[in-house]
């Protein structure tokens, strides 16, 4: 069984729905001041933009950890 972490950016686009960002594998260590900064640079540079508009606000930062039990390995 193997332990995966997933941190999950969650943003607000101008339409006022949620948009999520996941990145696989983050870094170890990782501050909410190193999280939120990141994500005030991709909210200021439009680095992404949604069917519902641009990403214009912050609305959560998550680590998601799952055990994952391969059963088939072909």
């Amino acid at each position: 069984m193997a332990t995966k972490e997933t941190l999950e950016l969650v943003f607000t686009n101008q339409l006022g729905r949620d948009v999520v960002l996941r990145v696989r594998d983050p870094k170890a260590g990782l501050t909410t001041d190193e999280v939120t900064t990141v994500m005030d640079t991709i909210i200021a540079n439009n680095v992404f933009t949604t069917s519902g508009g641009d990403l214009i606000g912050k609305k959560d930062v998550r680590m998601v950890s799952s055990n994952v039990t391969d059963l088939y390995n072909p």
